[in-house]
């Protein structure tokens, strides 16, 4: 659905936008991360036609951006990080006036209006000023006017801003549900929502590509080691930490166990090895101690923890060998 191909952007001397390439298949909710400055919004603005580039293409739903910009207008909603809106006209005739912008026939323009006003509830502001609403209700109405034409494509830039936690968690519901009949990237700089709204990710980093691939992937390939998290207890109702974590130090295949948590008879240990350790072993030398396993189970890299070994101004060896991999996805 979106296929970009050595993309750059040159500001005299400054490259905001340095040869980047990447796929986004139809249906999917790909999150567009990097720092401040990193060229997010810029590379936004040349897939949504606001912007020529200075070297490479790209194509949305079958469209190049230079060849057939107005083609690729037709099929893109775009919601900039400050909404596009004009103060002194209330949201049903704001909604109205974009939809006619965007083709919606006359018969279908009611329909259209009443629906984006319901999905994005914003029903109840529908005939007050723009100029007048919140911050949030801004936001949704910028959301609204991004779908007021069922486009194939969906461009969020930062499309929570300024939302309370309720309205937060309604817009997340609301982009989850339009996957599929819409392919959709989103940038924000809030992790966890990227975590649970999307499928898969892209992160650029001064310019450059350093990563792309779905979350789960990033995290398993971001530690070189397996790290499992285990909760033992102690059966008689006390127990030696410091004898717990000497016993599981000498499991082969075991290079670093560190007490997390103690809390009376039990305590909470992170233990990691090399990839593929034998967990079994663990629960073994846990039960056949004498002690009770009340819990094993493995964890990974949150994608703020990626994000920072990603984007760090001097990328470590592992750091950089995540980036290739990522290149090469």
């Amino acid at each position: 659905m979106i296929s970009v191909k050595e993309l750059t952007k040159k500001y005299s001397r400054n490259l905001a936008v340095d040869h980047i390439s990447f796929e986004v298949q139809k249906g999917e909710i790909v999150g567009f991360l990097g720092p401040n400055g990193a060229g997010k919004t810029t590379t936004m603005r040349m897939l949504t036609c606001f912007l020529p580039p200075s070297a490479g293409t790209a194509s949305v739903a079958g469209f190049d951006i230079l060849e057939q910009p107005l083609e690729v207008k037709r099929r893109i909603g775009y919601l900039p990080e400050t909404p596009p809106l004009y103060p002194e006209m209330d949201t049903e005739s704001y909604l109205a006036f974009v939809a006619r912008l965007k083709g919606v026939s006359k018969s279908d323009l009611p329909k259209r209006v009443k629906y984006v006003c319901e999905r994005c509830s914003i029903g109840d502001v529908r005939h007050k000023l723009l100029g007048k609403l919140s911050k949030g209700y801004r936001q949704r109405v910028g959301l609204a006017q991004a779908i007021i034409h069922n486009p194939d494509v969906l461009i969020l830039d930062e499309p929570t801003a300024g939302l309370d936690p309720k309205q937060i968690n309604e817009t997340r519901d609301l982009i989850r549900s339009l996957a599929g009949d819409h392919t959709i990237v989103l940038s924000t700089h809030i992790l966890p929502e990227v975590e649970q709204t999307c499928q898969k990710v892209v992160i650029i980093n001064k310019g450059k590509l350093v990563a792309t691939d779905t979350v789960q992937n990033l995290q398993s390939r971001a530690r070189g080691a397996e790290i499992m998290q285990v909760e033992v207890a102690g059966r008689n109702g006390n127990l030696e930490a410091a004898a717990v974590k000497s016993r599981l130090e000498r499991i082969t295949g075991v290079s670093r166990v560190s007490l997390k948590q103690s809390l009376d008879s039990r305590g909470v240990f992170e233990i990691e090895g090399q990839k593929g350790f034998v967990r079994g072993d663990l629960a073994r030398a846990v039960v056949e101690s004498g002690w009770d396993l009340n819990e094993l189970r493995p964890t990974a890299m949150s994608l703020e923890e990626i994000f920072l070994q990603l984007t760090q101004q001097a990328a470590p060896p592992a750091a950089e060998a995540l980036a290739a991999q990522g290149k090469q996805s």
